[in-house]
């Protein structure tokens, strides 16, 4: 059957199950939607648009005008060569006879080819989509990310969650098939308690009528929007404004067939309690979204139901009752750990084991404090307001409130803090020693802060590393990744002028429990500077540029990010390719003829042609003048003025020949030429630029 003469027709597939995990709902739609496509794609079938459609209890696919069966397919089929396929009498060898056997043909379908070999042309004809689609939709949901599949009653099957029903509509007819146990018919189910008899679908464009009908609301993204309005509209009437954060959202869109929004209220007497608790219990613990107004937390709160109330007040009152334990809790810790001084939590973390063989909380604090004081000696910053910051930096995770809200870390330490009366960058550092959080985020904003985050992220690095917990593929338990890339980040970005080797050098004579690996410094050194690559692949700078720079063996990042930039920048210049080019011919050149034995002593007298004069003359100048630049870091400004060299270097090696036979001229010219690489190298090996 020609394509032009398939047929089309919509498809849907339906899944019901038990309630879906609502973190996973969206990733399991999308990856089950993609796996169908897929299987479609690869059976060569057309088909239209596609419409996903994921609900608590559901997961479900429309197709628009899929073909009906695959197209005839023409095969041909090459064998062996005549002259071999048959013997002198003309009759089929054994090697024919295979040929034949094996592709399923006889003696007459065999044809001689242009090619002078045994061919078979044939036709396979399509197969109808009916009998491919149970096996496509099988193997998209055997494929999906599911780390671990559960089995219920005595089934051998395997998913998420335990399957209901399935529905399997090829245009108004059942698709015959089995999928996970289940018979395909025309049967869904709508909402478990407003309508929860038999769905029956006639046809796929019935499927979204009929469930809202029912009372469910298949499409996500429509259920979504509509939480969104609700709950927007719900926050304005109650005179402030209610945050929808965008994972709360899609959670709360996983777990509602029907959604309706309720606003409760709480009593006032817990807003002393930090926001950030009171919306750690409302957001984790019960799904609501939270009201601010005037940058102050309201006490209110926004539910969504699964369900339309008739009384629509008695499930509000339900929902206050419910949270009410939860901010007495929450309360509670507040008062009860306001009672001792945030300073005598501290002999607790000796309790407490950091990592296995590198001591407890308590040892790494201590570390931090002397790190992050010999910074401070360094850079001129408070040594005393550092080493307070760092005696209180840990001391809340033996607090109850930490205890119960994990997320409050660091932020139940500064309000503990201000509450000792403690200064306000020794407050401000008990959050900012975890900062940054994540790609982007923001730095400390104090020094003190800048200095406690820095301290304990290398003094984690360096243990970890000294004991050979250094990541590997995609495994990075520890996030020592990140814990690099914050270094790295608070370094360049805070102006930290500071080599790298010795901040590590410093942290690994900090006093360690456990004896560190010998080649910890090294290892770590050249790990943690290997992060530049995805930083500044991430900002569109050409792996060139680095390692033009990496070649160098510097190890300060806040000057290997100077260099960097200074190099990207002269690579847009005109001149910057042909000089690139050069200096990649000067390294070529030096580089056989003794390299680095080579004395960069170039006399004057031995200079013979007036294009090296010139070149003489011009190194001299740049010499001259770049030295400042390069003394005060201005690496844009010196790469800028050795621009200029351009024309006088392309002059030189269109004009005279470095090799020239006078033993004397030729090592003249190469001093001459490692003077010009000098000029190069002493900012970064620009000849790597060349690809």
């Amino acid at each position: 059957m020609s394509a032009s003469q398939i047929q089309t027709q919509d498809f849907l597939v339906e899944l019901g199950t038990e309630e879906l995990p609502p973190k996973a709902l969206k990733t399991l739609s999308g990856a089950f939607t993609s796996g169908i496509e897929q299987g479609l794609k690869d059976a060569g079938l057309n088909f239209g648009a596609v419409v996903s459609f994921a609900a608590p209890r559901r997961l479900a696919v429309r197709i628009a005008a899929l073909e009906a069966q695959q197209a005839d397919q023409e095969e041909t089929i090459y064998g062996p060569p005549a002259n071999i396929a048959y013997d002198a009498e003309g009759k089929l060898t054994k090697a024919a006879e295979g040929f034949a056997a094996r592709a399923g043909a006889t003696a007459a379908d065999l044809k001689t080819g242009d090619n002078g070999k045994l061919m078979i042309q044939r036709t396979i004809k399509g197969k109808s989509t009916v009998e491919l689609l149970p096996a496509i939709v099988q193997n998209s949901l055997d494929k999906l990310p599911i780390p671990k599949r559960m089995r219920w009653g005595s089934s051998r099957v395997e998913f998420v969650r335990p399957v209901q029903w399935l529905v399997m509509l090829f245009g108004n007819d059942v698709v015959d098939g089995e999928v996970l146990g289940l018979k395909a018919g025309n049967t869904s189910r709508g909402h478990r308690f407003h309508a929860p008899a038999p769905v029956v679908l006639n046809a796929p464009s019935e499927y979204e009528s009929k469930l809202r009908a029912a009372y469910v609301m298949a499409d996500f993204d429509e259920r979504a929007a509509l939480i969104k309005e609700q709950v927007t509209a719900a926050g304005k009437k109650l005179g402030g404004e209610a945050i929808i954060g965008d994972d709360l959202l899609n959670e709360v869109t996983a777990l509602n067939e029907w959604p309706v929004a309720l606003a409760g209220s709480f009593d006032e007497s817990f807003l002393r309690v930090p926001p950030e608790a009171l919306v750690s219990s409302m957001k984790e613990h019960q799904k609501y979204f939270h009201v601010m107004k005037d940058g102050k937390l309201m006490p209110n709160f926004i539910t969504i139901a699964n369900i339309e109330s008739k009384d629509p007040a008695q499930v509000i009152s339900g929902n206050e009752k419910v949270i009410r334990p939860r901010l007495s809790d929450a309360a509670f810790f507040w008062d009860t750990d306001r009672k001792h001084p945030l300073a005598s939590r501290f002999p607790k973390l000796e309790n407490v084991v950091w990592v296995n063989g590198l001591g407890s909380v308590a040892d790494k604090t201590r570390r931090i404090s002397a790190l992050a004081s010999k910074i401070a000696e360094r850079l001129g910053a408070d040594e005393v307001l550092v080493q307070r910051a760092a005696h209180l930096c840990k001391n809340d995770l033996v607090s109850s409130m930490v205890g119960e809200f994990a997320e409050m870390q660091g932020l139940a330490g500064k309000y503990y803090a201000e509450h000792d009366g403690e200064p306000a960058d020794v407050a401000a550092a008990m959050v900012e020693q975890y900062m940054p959080a994540f790609a982007g985020d923001a730095l400390p904003a104090t020094t003190t802060g800048t200095l406690i985050a820095l301290a304990d992220r290398l003094d984690s690095l360096v243990g970890l590393f000294g004991i050979g917990q250094i990541p590997t593929g995609s495994k990075d338990p520890f996030a020592l990744r990140r814990a690099s890339l914050g270094v790295l980040r608070i370094l360049v970005e805070k102006q930290i002028d500071i080599d790298l080797g010795d901040l590590i050098g410093w942290a690994l004579e900090s006093g360690w429990s456990a004896e560190l690996k010998a080649d910890t410094k090294a290892t770590l050194v050249e790990y943690m500077l290997d992060r530049f690559s995805a930083w500044y692949a991430d900002e569109g700078i050409p792996a060139g540029v680095f390692q033009s720079v990496r070649a160098l063996a510097i190890t300060n990042a806040l000057d290997i990010n100077r260099r960097v930039q200074a190099v990207h920048q002269f690579g847009k210049l005109d001149a910057a390719e042909a000089l690139a080019a050069a200096n990649k011919r000067v390294s070529n050149i030096l580089a056989k003829n003794g390299g680095d034995k080579v004395v960069a002593n170039v006399s004057a007298n031995l200079l013979q042609q007036a294009e090296e004069k010139a070149l003489a003359e011009q190194v001299a100048a740049k010499q001259q003048a770049v030295a400042p630049l390069m003394a005060k870091g201005d690496y844009s400004a010196a790469l800028t003025e050795l621009a200029g060299l351009r024309a006088v270097v392309d002059s030189f090696f269109d004009n005279v020949m470095v090799m020239a036979d006078d033993e004397a001229v030729k090592n003249n010219r190469l001093a001459l030429l490692k003077q010009l690489q000098g000029l190069f190298i002493g900012i970064a090996d620009i000849s790597l630029l060349q690809g």
